[in-house]
């Protein structure tokens, strides 16, 4: 569908390139490799912008992947990839704070460097509760909050340059506690990856809906 008539030329053609090639270096496959394999069932993935996960998806344990993403001028770069995974797909162009879709509806989401773009990251993941079933699994990747307290003055420096060519961007992003604080138990395990130090600190693992009176908050 055509941009709105606001939308830039380095929104609607530029930025979508620039993030395909930024989110698809060989240490960020590598990250997707760890995490987007471990899918099954029905799947929701968050943030599926150009569809840089979807070679990594076993098409043996997936039986259908919905993909939502509000950055519509994205998805042509997706549909390329959505023909080559053997794998029913649907793109929703929404964002992920109001998800179209029922309650525990899907046993996997996957999330990979889409927290750190979304505007409200605690509704998302408060929909990424509803629509999971029991025993479903959120599986993550994202670049955050670094452990040095000298990156993390370098994360606050560059984020009024770093957010508007991002699309949005943040680089201080608290993942384990944005986590728990919507809910989630989270087994997470944390690095530095190849790169600049300030947006190349990573987590990633697996989540499931925290038990009631585990210590993660709950709606």
């Amino acid at each position: 569908p055509p941009m709105p008539p606001h939308a830039n030329w380095y929104e609607r053609v530029l930025l979508p390139r620039l993030l395909d090639l930024a989110c698809g270096t060989r240490p960020v496959r590598r990250q997707r490799a760890k995490v987007v394999p471990q899918a099954e069932g029905e799947v929701l993935e968050v943030g599926i912008g150009t569809g840089l996960n979807l070679p990594f998806y076993d098409r043996a344990r997936v039986r259908r992947i919905v993909g939502v993403d509000p950055a519509l001028q994205m998805h042509p770069l997706a549909l390329r990839r959505v023909a080559a995974t053997g794998i029913s797909v649907e793109l929703v162009g929404l964002s992920a704070e109001r998800l179209p879709l029922q309650d525990l509806s899907f046993d996997t989401v996957v999330c990979t460097y889409a927290l750190c773009s979304i505007p409200d990251a605690p509704a998302a993941l408060a929909e990424v509760r509803r629509v999971l079933r029991p025993g479903g699994r959120l599986l993550f990747c994202e670049h955050g909050r670094a452990p040095d307290e000298s990156v993390r003055r370098w994360q606050h420096r560059l984020q009024p340059l770093w957010g508007p060519l991002a699309g949005g961007c943040r680089l201080d992003v608290d993942v384990p506690a944005l986590l728990t604080a919507a809910g989630f138990d989270a087994a997470v395990e944390s690095r530095y990856l190849p790169g600049p130090r300030f947006a190349s600190y990573h987590y990633w693992g697996v989540a499931t809906v925290a038990a009631p009176g585990s210590g993660a908050a709950t709606r």
